[in-house]
Formats: structure tokens, sequence, C-alpha cells
């Protein structure tokens, strides 16, 4: 009988509105089927060829059928008309062949009570992200029985045996069983692994009419072999004792996309079933790899990036820094660009260590025979150490909780202020002549941040540490390991942090940058000193500070003075503003009314409301911040910025000593160039000869100690004879030409 069913699978946009079904040959239609007791019949064997009984049908390819059919049904007088229609469905992954559905029997568990049990063992689980162990639950609410087997060869051998005779199943619970249940071809069996050919021979005894049981041909889910690994691994069945050494595990970590309905979800029914125990304690769950551009990577599509490939061109520290910088529950943009970004950063490390070594192998300082007394350490070492060990502290914080994105953070944020603050404010005292109790404060302070650091960071970046660890400080304390591997975890030395005092200088280096984000608005370079800053800090304490390391703060940006305020508003003004391009559509015809009512506004009072976030009301309109635009006009010869509460104006004003002062710098730079690309060495003595118009003749000799000094010159003059090297170059329109020679260590004559 033919019978038409009304069905919200079927659409009238497209085709005849009217289609037939195959139960056999689709979930869809199966479905169906049920819901309206029709026949269902699988027509296909698995190869997709034909079954006996379909006529001229019969032992026929259904990926070639088509055309046959098409005659046929000319050939009868029904085909109306044949036509093409684009249609989804699925294709194999890696030939690309299209796709067909078989109806087939296959195995299940049932899950109605089993999903219950598994929900109670999710909540002992540290999931992250967090929003995992929601994700979970879901899907155990959701789910349908799970399907144990799969129609292939080889894999998991299921032990099903099913009886030829009643058709009764059981499932063998070992191989001890297996053998003294077997009837026939044990022997076959023995010495091999479960798995066909040869668990197959085995034929069993069935216990309910004794006919003969075989093993049924299917082999069971992959999730199932992956499911069971804490307890098939681990001596589960022959040694308990030892086993519970090693469970629960402590972390698994596997890709979030369709695992909590794979790995997870098979691991936890596992565990489950068998111990009502969650078979790990901590799950972190990770994105999809992308390239640098967030596009899927494919071979074809040319963008897919070999681990050798990119092991050889960034490097395996460099790979695994961009892994645990990032946020793993988003997608990772991995690329080469990325990785030039992330090696400026570990050249950073690098470098510091360079710079220490390089000073230490000269004044043969050794950090294990040159102690220092803590009372000769700076409040600048006493700040590096205090940064250092609260980092170690936060770090193994942040390594037992796997939160290894924010441990990257606070490194390159501590590599950062150690690079640009204590490293460059105490190049001076590695520069002395006299191995003093400053020189080896500062020599102890940074063998010792760098020490912890690449302690710490070993895990992360185990082959730059193991370098520096083993020319650092493996080459000078035989007593060390011979790995940095081998050594235990650093530990924080409370006594040397020191938060009062971080706070204090944390202070003074956000006003160094605020001072440096002045000059960059006002193009100014920091070789050019200027006369002064006005500073409003966000916290009435800072202003102590400010005072207190007053001349850090000089120093840092080339100024002279610092001045003090509780009124921003005397050096700058706001002008309010809506944001025409948002706006438009809102306000429409209204705009140029509620722009004037904007700027009638107190625009002090206006601006303040904005950086909290507040909405602003006017002319009838609700203005949300971002609709919102507040500029900041300074007085003439200012340069003004605002961050988090702080205020900065710069005096851009330049008076003639200052611009030949910022000429001496300049000299000094290039100075400093041509004696290294001389190949002169750092500690080499020179004499400076410098040629140029009255103006330069005039800043030299005004600044001449300072610029001596700088370049390690021990002689000044206009010419040199012999020079070694010479440079000509163009300063604020000045002609000048620069020579240089080496002196020996008495002061003349070639070093």
């Amino acid at each position: 009988r033919h019978v038409v069913i009304a069905w919200d699978e079927v659409s009238d946009s497209d085709g005849t509105g009217i289609v037939h079904i195959a139960p056999g040959c689709g979930k869809e239609d199966f479905a169906l089927s049920k819901e309206n007791d029709i026949a269902v019949i699988a027509p296909i064997d698995e190869f997709g060829n034909y079954l006996e009984g379909f006529d001229w049908l019969t032992g026929k390819n259904v990926q070639s059928i088509a055309p046959d059919i098409f005659s046929s049904l000319k050939e009868k007088g029904i085909l109306y008309k044949r036509d093409q229609i684009t249609h989804r469905y699925p294709t194999c992954w890696r030939h690309g062949t299209e796709l067909v559905f078989r109806l087939v029997d296959e195995w299940f568990i049932s899950m109605d009570e089993l999903r219950h049990e598994i929900a109670e063992v999710v909540d002992d689980i540290q999931w992250i992200p967090a929003w995992g162990r929601e994700r979970e639950l879901d899907w155990l609410r959701n789910m349908h029985d799970w399907m144990i087997s799969k129609k292939r060869y080889w894999g998991l051998s299921l032990p099903i045996w099913v009886c030829d005779a009643c058709g009764h199943f059981e499932v063998i619970g070992g191989k001890e069983e297996l053998k003294k249940r077997a009837v026939k071809g044990w022997e076959d069996f023995e010495g091999h692994s479960p798995h066909k050919p040869y668990i197959d021979k085995v034929e069993i005894a069935c216990s309910k009419c004794g006919g003969v049981s075989r093993r049924i041909p299917d082999v069971g889910n992959p999730w199932l072999d992956a499911g069971i690994v804490p307890y098939s691994t681990l001596g589960y069945l022959s040694n308990r004792e030892y086993w519970k050494q090693w469970f629960p595990a402590d972390f698994v970590t596997e890709s979030l996309p369709g695992q909590f309905r794979n790995w997870f979800y098979s691991l936890l029914a596992m565990s489950t079933v068998l111990e009502k125990k969650a078979p790990f304690k901590t799950l972190l769950g990770h994105a999809l790899v992308k390239d640098e551009h967030g596009n899927d990577m494919h071979k074809s599509a040319g963008n897919a990036i070999w681990f050798e490939d990119a092991a050889d061109k960034m490097g395996v520290d460099v790979m695994r820094w961009i892994f645990t910088a990032h946020n793993p529950e988003n997608n990772l943009n991995f690329g080469y660009g990325p990785a030039d970004e992330i090696r400026k950063k570990l050249l950073t490390l690098w470098n510091m260590y360079s710079f220490y070594i390089t000073y230490a192998d000269l004044d043969e300082y050794n950090p294990v025979t040159g102690k220092v007394d803590r009372d000769s350490l700076t409040d600048l070492d006493r700040w590096a150490l205090s940064k250092v060990y609260t980092f170690v502290k936060e770090a193994r914080e942040d390594y037992d909780s796997y939160h290894v994105e924010r441990l990257m953070r606070k490194f390159e944020l501590l590599l950062d202020i150690l690079s640009n603050w204590y490293v460059r404010r105490s190049r001076r005292r590695f520069w002395k002549s006299e191995n003093d109790s400053d020189k080896l404060a500062a020599y102890f302070t940074l063998y010792t941040a760098l020490k912890n650091i690449i302690l710490t960071m070993a895990p992360i970046i185990p082959f730059v540490a193991e370098e520096i660890y083993q020319n650092m400080v493996l080459s000078v304390d035989k007593n060390a390991p011979e790995s940095i591997h081998l050594n235990p975890f650093p530990e924080a030395d409370e006594s040397c942090i020191d938060e009062a005092l971080s706070e204090r200088i944390d202070t003074i280096i956000k006003i160094v940058e605020l001072g440096r984000s002045a000059r960059n608005k006002a193009n100014i370079r920091t070789r050019q000193p200027l006369s002064n800053i006005i500073v409003k800090p966000a916290r009435k304490s800072e202003r102590e500070h400010i005072l207190a390391l007053k001349d850090q703060i000089l120093e840092e940006l080339n100024i002279k003075d610092v001045t003090l305020t509780e009124n921003p508003q005397d050096y700058i003004r706001f002008v309010i503003k809506p944001n025409y391009k948002l706006l438009g559509q809102k306000l429409g015809k209204d705009m140029p009314v509620v722009a004037r009512a904007l700027a009638e506004l107190n625009a002090d009072e206006t601006a303040e409301k904005v950086r909290r976030g507040e909405s602003i009301r006017v002319k009838g309109y609700t203005l949300e911040p971002s609709e919102i635009q507040v500029n900041m006009e300074e007085q003439p010869n200012l340069a003004a910025v605002e961050d988090k509460g702080y205020f900065l104006a710069l005096n851009t004003d330049l008076t003639p000593e200052l611009k030949d002062e910022g000429l001496i710098r300049d000299l000094i730079r290039h100075i400093q160039t041509l004696r290294k690309d001389a190949g002169f060495r750092v500690e080499d003595r020179i004499h400076l000869g410098i040629q140029g118009p009255d103006p330069v003749k005039r800043a030299v000799q005004a600044h001449q100690d300072y610029l001596m000094t700088e370049t390690l010159a021990d002689e000044l003059s206009e010419t040199v004879d012999y020079p070694e090297a010479t440079k000509a170059l163009k300063l604020d329109g000045a002609e000048i030409s620069m020579m240089i020679k080496r002196l020996s260590k008495e002061g003349t004559g070639n070093g």
C-alpha cells in the first residue's frame, strides 16, 4: 500500500513538495516509520550493494545505479521530469566520496539510570574552563543510549557471544571465564591478544539452551578503549593496591569540541560503573589551533604548518610560550607572525642574561663565593628581589591551579619591568672599575633574579632555561644539579617581599610611563631634555612616593623638575561632543540640538561621568559613554595624558640650553654606535674627536664631563691622529664629524 503522511521535514519551497521515504536508508526516515508503523526494509550490504531479492537491482552498487533507475522509470512511462537539484549529503572525510545511510543492528548500553550516577561524579571534578561542567551535564541530560559497537574489522573485540539456536546473548567477563566456558577454539586463541581473527575462533555453550554461541562480528566503539585507560593500564584487575596509588589522575586535557560526548564522557561512564568515583581531579579543556588569521589549517589550502617546520623556524620554546600564554578556552591563531612577537619577549630574557654574563665574566664575579651583606642592597635591589619572589610565590599557585596563562602575563610583566627599569637603571653600577659593595649588590640581585626566573619558567621554556642555567649557574656552582630540570621548584624568600617598597617604585614607574606617553604625543624624543612635568597621582599617598623618588623621575624622563597638582583643570580643558558615527541614526535631525546641549554641560563633571562608565541624559536622550567623545585640550606648550586617575602634563617649551643638552645626548648615542660597529670592547677607553660649527662646539664644551663619562673617553679634542673609526652626520641641521681611537690602560696609544 502507498500512504501519504504530513511531515515537517519536507519543504514546499523547492522540488515537488512530496518525497518518498526509505526507512532502511535514513535516520529521519527510520524515525518516521516508527511513529507511523511503516515496515522497514534494509536493502544494501556493507559495501553498498543491493541484497538478494531486489530483482534487476540485486548486486548493483548504489553509487552507480542512478542511470539504470532513470531508464527503468522511463520504460514504464512514469518518469515525469529529470533535473539536477543541489542536495546536502555526507561525504567521506578522507576520499570525498558520497556516503549512504544503511540500517544495521547495533549494541547499546542503556543510560536511563546510569546518566544520573555519572552526573553525581561530575561535581567532584575541577573543570577548566568552569562552564565545562554544565556542558557535560547537558550532554548527560540529553544523550540517548550509548552505542558501543562498530561495523569494522579491527578494534576492541566486544565480549558478547550469541547463541545460534535460541538467540540468547552473554557478556564474558575475562580470559579466565572464557577459558572455562570454551567448547572449541581455545587452542587457536591462547597466547594472542583478544582481537580478530583469534578471538573469533572460540565458541562457548549457551547457558540457556546448551547450543553453540559465537562472538558477534562487531568491534567496540573506540571510546570504550579510551575510557577504560585509567583501569586497563594500571593493573586494576591484577594489582589493586598499585592501582590505588595512581587513581584518580591529577589532570587530563583534551580539545573541547566533541570531547564532552566522547572521551570525557567515556572516562566518567567507565569510572562511575566500576568505582563510582571521578577518574581525574582536574580537567583542562582547550579550543582549536587555527592559522594566524583565524582560518582552519588545511594542507590543500596551503596554510597548514607542520610541527617540524615550526620547531625549526620558530624554536620550540617560542611555540611553548605561545601555547601557554593563550587562554585555552579560545581558539589559538598560530603562525610565524605571532611567533615573531613572542620571540622579541624571549629575547628580553636572553638580553638580561647576556648583560649579566658579559660583566660578570669581565669582573670574575662568582655568586657562590661573592656573598653580599643584605644591608648593602639599594632600594632598587630590594624592589627587584621583592618583585621576583612575589612572582615565584604566585607562580607556584598558578601552576598548581593549572592557570599558566595567568602565570605568563605575570612573567611578561616581570621581564618588562626588570629589563626596562632595574637593569637599565643599574647599568652604571656594573660599569664601575672597582668591585665595591654597590657593584657586588647589583651582581647579586641580577643573578638571584635570573636564577629564580629560569627555575620557575623551566617547565615552559626548558631549552632556553637550560642554556642559561648551564652557563650562568652550573659554570660557577659545581655542587648544583647537572640540569636545571633536576632542581626543586624555587621557594619564595618571604623576607624579601616588601609590598610598601613595591608600591613606591611602581608609582614612579607609572609616572614615567605617562611621561613617555606625553613625549610621544608631543613627538619629542627622550634624549631631548625638558623643563618640567605637572603630575596628579591617582591616590594621595602616592604624592609622598613621587617626592621621595623625584630624582628617578627626573632622570628617566630627562626633565628638570616635577610639580604636583590637585587641579588638572588648571592646565587642560575638556570638550564634550557626540559620537556622530554612532549617534547619527539614533538622533537624526536632533543631532545639532544635542551637540549644543553637550557643549553647555559642565565639561569636567561630564568627562568624569563618562570615565566612570555612566550614561548622560540630555534633551530627552540617554547617551551611553561610547556615544560621547571626550577630547582633552591643553594649554600652549603642554602635552597632557590621563590614565586610571593619573594626570600628567609635559612642558614642551625648548630653551637654547635644553637644545644644547639634547644635541649632546644625540652625539653620545652615535658615538656608542660607532664604538660598537668598530668592534671596541665595552671596557675600552677612547680618544674622542668632534668637529662641528660653533653651536656644536659650545654644546660640547658646556657638557664635556658628561660626554666623556658616557662614552668612556679619556681624551677629547677636535681631531684624532690615526682614528680607528670615523662618522659624519647631521644633527639639527649641523654638519658634525666624529672620530675615535682606543687608548691603552695608561691612557695613550692603541689598546
